[in-house]
């Protein structure tokens, strides 16, 4: 099932329902830290943002520690934006990435995607085969964060179906493929990303934190 969105900008947290994910776009760079990611969350809270504490995964992925671990939360960031997923009740995967020329993207399906993929990438032309290559890619992220794993599970041990077809998880080793939903985002010109989760299909907001291009 495709999930509804919607774009809104605001300056403060919008209210979070039980039924959705909120995916904040926002200007982002690597000496900000965890400064925006800190003042997102404490608008949902109510909290005053240098009070929130993180906690680590056995993989690394972090997490607020209690009392407010029933927000959960996943973010990605690319060049000088980032994108910010929201929940209660699942926990989101997302990844994001720039559109731009992969010479070596053949490559990199040959070594760490699953036969199937390669084969239908390969099929593609030149330019199709890059966008493709990058929402396998951003499906794949998006698919083990959410479990709270990295790459370094086995980017062959889950399968998806390979671009102009809508992207779907046909396999994931050690769990039921059909349990997941993932959706696909075009946040801004030039970037593409995938949300994922593991439970029913929710209601997916877009909000563009103001100031971000």
């Amino acid at each position: 099932m495709q999930a509804a969105e919607s774009r809104t900008s605001s300056k403060v947290a919008e209210p979070l329902h039980d039924d959705e994910i909120h995916v904040w776009w926002l200007d982002y760079r690597r000496e900000h830290g965890r400064a925006p990611l800190r003042a997102l969350l404490a608008g949902y809270l109510g909290a005053v943002p240098e009070m929130l504490a993180f906690v680590e995964g056995e993989h690394g992925r972090p997490s607020l520690a209690e009392p407010h671990g029933a927000l959960a939360f996943n973010w990605s960031h690319s060049g000088d934006h980032a994108l910010l997923a929201i929940a209660r009740g699942i926990v989101p995967g997302i990844d994001l990435e720039r559109l731009r020329p992969r010479p070596r993207a053949m490559d990199i399906a040959r070594r760490y995607f699953c036969v199937e993929e390669t084969e239908a990438l390969a099929a593609l032309g030149p330019q199709q085969r890059d966008d493709a290559f990058l929402s396998l890619w951003t499906a794949k992220e998006a698919v083990l964060k959410a479990t709270g794993r990295g790459i370094a599970y086995g980017l062959d041990r889950l399968q998806f179906t390979v671009p102009p077809a809508p992207s779907r998880l046909l396999r994931l080793d050690g769990d039921d493929a059909s349990a997941w939903q993932l959706q696909s985002l075009v946040p801004a010109s030039g970037h593409v990303a995938s949300l994922a989760w593991r439970g029913p299909a929710r209601r997916i907001r877009l909000l563009t934190l103001a100031g971000a291009s």
